[in-house]
């Protein structure tokens, strides 16, 4: 259960059990409070990973070509 515990500047501080973290406030929903819990649903974004590491390959082969 991750809930925000307070709001620190464009921060808010999470708790997830015993642990807390930031996270910038503007990625939480709009009207988002202290106390709310918050449902995440993380997934990775394959074909952007792909575009990205192309763009490395590409720098890496230009740095060393």
């Amino acid at each position: 259960m991750f809930i925000i515990d307070r709001f620190e500047g464009k921060w808010a501080v999470i708790e997830y059990g015993d642990v807390t973290f930031n996270m910038p406030r503007e990625v939480l929903p709009e009207g988002a409070k202290e106390g709310d819990v918050l449902s995440i649903n993380i997934e990775v974004d394959k074909k952007t990973t792909e575009e990205q590491s192309g763009k490395i390959d590409k720098l890496i082969d230009d740095l060393f070509d």
